[in-house]
């Protein structure tokens, strides 16, 4: 389960530097904001936004 978690900060933390620009050197920085996020987030809250798959024509 702590595994699941640290994984969970780390891709966030991934998401937040590609966002920031990636720079270097601000590694922590991303993974404690990412992982006050996730301690702030609700327990079923899901963190992936997944985007609907794209339209081909048919309704």
């Amino acid at each position: 389960m702590a595994d699941s978690r640290k994984m969970k900060i780390t891709r966030r933390a991934y998401e937040l530097w590609q966002q920031a620009g990636e720079p270097k050197d601000r590694d922590e920085e991303f993974y404690l904001q990412a992982e006050r996020e996730l301690n702030e987030a609700p327990e079923n809250a899901i963190t992936a936004k997944i985007s609907p798959a794209p339209s081909q024509g048919r309704l």
